[in-house]
């Protein structure tokens, strides 16, 4: 759990010639740092000094936690062994300090108060699940807490969300204003209580009240009768804007497809897949399949959104059709707040969808004032509260792949446990990618990456960026000596760190970003080959990557090879509308009559509009070139009939995995050497996927033909690389590695050719990873002083 380090110059029993006889004294100093504030640390020391009779004292330090202990040896000995391994349950130690002190008496043990400093290293744990503690009492009409939905103890509750700064104390939290009642205050100072320094502790009488509302502002209910009327509401279809933990949810019954579709309509949110939060597991195993894996990180503290597989029978059964079209997964969760178990208490459903409380593009609502406004025209009414969130906060997304967790977006519950470095370095601040933006701010050995801030395409997801920084930059008390960014000019992150004079700025390609946050991620030492799978990177060429072989060392990269690159035309509306990619690679194996040579596939799309993009093709007008592999997945997609246009980004790629049958049959791609670099090509892929669909194949059957033949090549590709650089450790990264069936298959292939292979465990493949590989590279180009 931590590493026990002895700074005492003498034996490691002391320095005196008396210790080493039973009975003997020992006085040691001992310094813990890692999440250990506002956990119920102190009283956990308290506690277990008591239980082995020694004296002394315990106080917070801006850099974790401190304490001395005296008393007999074998007895300090234990307490030592103990204290990392009892731990409480929210606690994560990262390194344990021990230093010998001359034996004197220090009295009975006593917690002390919390000390300033310059120095702020401490760090803060994220929001978790309800314990079973509160939850029993939760429910126990004979507790003063019975139906309070926002209970907590220091083993559970609210923390990143409510801290303004440190050190973790009531006052610099949005409970400042919740004087605490007798009662709660008696716990509060009572080493022993469990609620011992709960920052946000209350109860009915002095703490944070719930209440019911309609959109003209009209209370309909208070207290616990506002959470009973919105069971009532919720069960005949309301649409119901909840205030929850990070921001707000918008929740509706997962089993009524008019409901569903009337939440889609009003948010404008046509087709992407909405989460459902189940009142229990058994629930879940009703409509998913769930193995060991799955039920653990389903349940665990941080309680993440987790894509499960629906049933083949799950048509049959209540899940609204429009909750997830199309998709074989669900994304399914459990109730982590006191407030969702007590919107299940005594309802007639066991499933709620339960999405982000936003408009489409827009940052979560975290305000009340925000919600009434935001959400207004689409929540039916709102379910408030009166406690502030001062850091929004979305719930995480996984998958488990391998048997292990797979981070798709990082949030509530892990958000800012750190990523711990292989060496400390230098204070930088990446600033992400376009999508899916994170920040990233270095501190030491530890890079702490924001939660999930959004798609950078307005000015209200930029404020949401601009927030994080500041907050970061401040509860870690860390001045950047650089700013990390993209290459691309034109991004809003881009443009914001452009114009902060006051610091030196890097630009870091998109994909040497990808694959520098493995390395940092992973901690590997030296150089390694990188796949570098997404979308659309800006390239040091002026083209649009996204298919890259990278050998990376740190903040230096060299491209050894990409895929074919094609024409994207239209640019960014290429993106939209896969059709145009598909018709892209048409037209470049057969420049000369593609019209004529593939007429009964191009006759399925506008004809029109493919006139229009086939002048494009020709002249070269608004074409810039790709080697994006997320758009070659949307041309075949696109071919096989699945998806010509899509409503959110990666659709078409998510669903040509889904409907994928399971065969080892696979097609065939090129790899040659052009200029120095491999090139893979997979116009003979796509002329192959075109023969099958022509000859009446199914999707699933071209899907699992084509993700076949994609590995092949890609393996292919990194033996050849392998041959020439000697490099044998392959890193991956981008948005494509979210495809489980392509990633696992990968993974497996490379490892059975001697290769060793790193993925992301902690962070995301997409561009939420981006801004821990810009902070590393800047940090390195900082540390050999480029």
């Amino acid at each position: 759990m931590g590493e026990l380090q002895g700074k005492g110059s003498g034996p490691e029993r002391g320095q005196h010639g008396d210790v080493a006889r039973e009975g003997a004294k020992r006085r040691v100093h001992v310094e813990v740092r890692g999440i250990v504030q506002g956990v119920g640390f102190r009283p956990y020391v308290f506690q277990l000094a008591g239980r082995h009779g020694l004296d002394g004292w315990v106080r917070n330090k801006p850099d974790g936690v401190e304490m001395e202990v005296c008393g007999v040896t074998d007895r300090v000995e234990a307490f030592l062994r103990d204290l990392p391994d009892l731990a409480p349950p929210l606690a994560r130690i990262v390194r344990v300090e021990v230093a010998e002190l001359p034996y004197v008496s220090l009295g009975p043990f006593a917690i002390g108060k919390s000390c300033a400093d310059e120095a702020r290293s401490t760090l803060i744990a994220p929001d978790t699940c309800i314990c079973r503690d509160c939850l029993r009492e939760l429910f126990d009409p004979k507790d003063r807490r019975y139906r309070y939905p926002f209970i907590n103890c220091t083993n559970c509750g609210p923390r990143y969300t409510i801290i303004q700064d440190i050190p973790y104390d009531r006052d610099k939290t949005t409970m400042a204003r919740f004087a605490m009642c007798p009662s709660c205050a008696g716990e509060y100072g009572d080493p022993l209580d469990r609620r011992f320094h709960a920052q946000p502790n209350a109860c009915w009488e002095c703490g944070p009240q719930v209440w019911l509302e309609t959109p003209g502002g009209k209370t309909v209910a208070k207290r616990d009768e506002a959470i009973r009327e919105a069971v009532r509401v919720l069960e005949r279809g309301a649409i119901l804007a909840v205030k929850g933990l990070g921001g707000f949810h918008l929740a509706v019954l997962a089993t009524s497809e008019e409901a569903v579709s009337r939440l889609r309509s009003r948010k404008i949110r046509e087709e992407k897949p909405f989460a459902v939060m189940f009142a229990g597991v058994e629930a879940v195993r009703r409509i998913c399949f769930l193995d060991e894996s799955e039920e653990t990180l389903l349940t665990g503290i941080e309680r993440p959104i987790v894509l499960l597989r629906q049933r083949r029978e799950v048509f049959d059964a209540p899940i609204a059709p429009s909750v997830a079209p199309r998709n074989r997964y669900l994304g399914a969760f459990l109730p982590y707040a006191p407030l969702h178990f007590l919107l299940f208490d005594g309802s007639s459903y066991d499933a709620l969808v339960m999405t982000s409380g936003n408009q489409s593009d827009e940052p979560i609502v975290m305000s009340n004032e925000d919600a009434r406004d935001r959400l207004r025209g689409i929540a039916d009414l709102w379910l408030l509260h009166d406690r502030d969130i001062y850091m929004r906060c979305d719930d995480s997304v996984t998958r488990v792949l391998d048997g292990k967790p797979r981070p798709i977006r990082r949030a509530r519950g892990y958000v800012p446990v750190p990523v711990f470095l292989k060496e400390p370095m230098r204070p930088v601040l990446g600033v992400g990618a376009e999508l899916k933006n994170t920040v990233c701010l270095i501190r030491r050995d530890e890079a702490f990456i924001s939660q999930h801030v959004g798609d950078l395409e307005n000015l209200e997801t930029l404020h949401s960026f601009e927030h994080a920084i500041r907050h970061l930059e401040r509860i870690l008390e860390v001045k950047p000596e650089c700013v990390a960014h993209d290459l691309h000019p034109d991004y809003l992150n881009t443009q914001w760190a452009l114009a902060r004079n006051d610091l030196p700025r890097v630009a870091v390609q998109h994909h040497h970003a990808h694959i520098a946050s493995v390395v940092a991620e992973r901690r590997i030492s030296g150089p390694v080959l990188g796949l570098a799978l997404d979308g659309t990177g800006y390239g040091t060429d002026g083209t649009i990557w996204g298919g890259e072989i990278l050998r990376v060392e740190e903040d230096r990269f060299e491209r050894l090879g990409h895929f074919r690159q094609v024409p994207l035309p239209g640019g960014n509306r290429a993106i939209r509308e896969p059709w145009r990619v598909a018709l892209s690679y048409l037209w470049c194996m057969d420049p000369a009559n593609a019209a004529g040579t593939f007429a009964d596939v191009v006759e399925r799309w506008p004809a029109d509009k493919a006139k229009i993009v086939l002048q494009m093709l020709e002249k070269r007008i608004n074409a810039p070139l790709t080697s994006s592999c997320g758009r070659l997945f949307d041309a075949v997609s696109a071919l096989a009939g699945l998806r010509h246009s899509v409503n959110y980004e990666g659709q078409a790629a998510i669903e040509f995995e889904q409907v994928l049958e399971p065969s080892e049959e696979s097609y065939s791609g090129i790899l040659a050497k052009s200029g120095g670099m491999w090139v893979l090509d997979p116009f003979p892929m796509v002329g192959e996927a075109v023969r099958d669909v022509r000859g009446g194949a199914s999707a699933g059957y071209v899907s699992a033909r084509f993700h076949n033949g994609l590995v092949s090549l890609l393996v292919d590709a990194v033996l050849k690389v392998r041959a020439e650089t000697g490099l044998d450790r392959v890193a991956l990264s981008g948005g494509v590695f979210q495809n489980a069936y392509l990633t696992g298959r990968l993974e497996k292939m490379l490892g059975r050719e001697g290769f060793n292979v790193y993925s992301h465990m902690e962070v995301p493949p997409n561009d939420a990873c981006i801004s821990l590989g810009q902070a590393a590279v800047g940090a390195w180009r900082l540390a050999r002083g480029a």
